[in-house]
């Protein structure tokens, strides 16, 4: 086994589960890409179904995961991207949950898909989490 297959130093978080509609159960993917990244893991965050939505201007900044509303969800996704993580779009959730003409804010790194994520989860040298 090569070092990479014992010790794996990437990981590819899938947030699908939730979007605008729960932002408390946002924040939690978003945390466990920040500690990847202080333990030095290179971080993917893969945004499908839903939680496009978190990527599209204007929508993040209005969401908090505290009813005290100290920090929205965009300052977690600028603090994540800020830190290494790469966030990519699913273009079929793009397709699906948003409209031509909203934008993703400029922290989104681009688009990957469903088989770029099995992919991940396939290969040794990755740990994936899904949420």
């Amino acid at each position: 086994m090569t070092e990479a297959a014992c010790s794996p130093t990437r990981l590819a978080i899938l947030i699908c589960s939730d979007g605008p509609q729960r932002p408390e159960l946002c924040v939690t993917p978003l945390i466990h890409a920040l500690a990847a990244r202080a333990l030095d893991c290179e971080v993917e965050v893969h945004f499908a179904g839903p939680s496009i939505r978190l990527l599209i201007e204007g929508v993040a900044s209005e969401l908090y995961p505290t009813t005290q509303r100290e920090k929205s969800i965009l300052e977690f996704i600028q603090e994540a991207a800020a830190a290494g993580a790469v966030l990519l779009a699913c273009s079929m959730a793009r397709a699906a949950w948003t409209s031509p003409e909203e934008k993703l804010i400029g922290e989104c790194q681009g688009a990957a898909g469903a088989t770029l994520f099995v992919a991940r989860t396939l290969d040794p040298g990755w740990r994936t989490l899904v949420f």
